[in-house]
């Protein structure tokens, strides 16, 4: 690094990417659970693909050999944390972390996809 002074560079939109190993299978939890709609998908099979729900936007990319991180992959906020949390578990997904309060303001828990990838989720208290 110099001492240079930092260009303004504005950055737009950044979308996290979601490896999966069924495309098909992911789509059909995001879409037909969680309400996302297929905005973009591209290769036959389709090997990549993009979904929006609100503010929100993930990216899918099929991995077939994809092994899921033992970490928070994405941090989502939303207005209901609580129906959020009852709708994973409703649908037998594993909660890796329980719905409470934080200290540091937000009612949280962290769930895994149908891939095993976790998700934070978090509400302003």
């Amino acid at each position: 690094m110099t001492d240079s002074p930092m260009p303004e560079i504005g950055f737009g939109r950044v979308a996290a990417m979601f490896p999966v190993k069924d495309m098909e299978r992911a789509c059909a939890f995001y879409v037909g659970v969680l309400g996302f709609t297929k905005t973009f998908e591209n290769g036959q099979p389709v090997g990549f693909t993009i979904l929006k729900q609100g503010k929100a936007e993930i990216h899918l990319t099929l991995q077939k050999d994809y092994k899921a991180a033992p970490f928070n992959i994405a941090h989502i906020m939303v207005d209901d944390v609580d129906a959020l949390h009852e709708l994973c578990r409703s649908h037998g997904l594993r909660i890796v972390k329980g719905l409470r309060d934080q200290d540091y303001g937000l009612r949280a828990f962290v769930f895994e996809d149908p891939d095993g990838n976790r998700i934070d989720v978090g509400q302003p208290i």
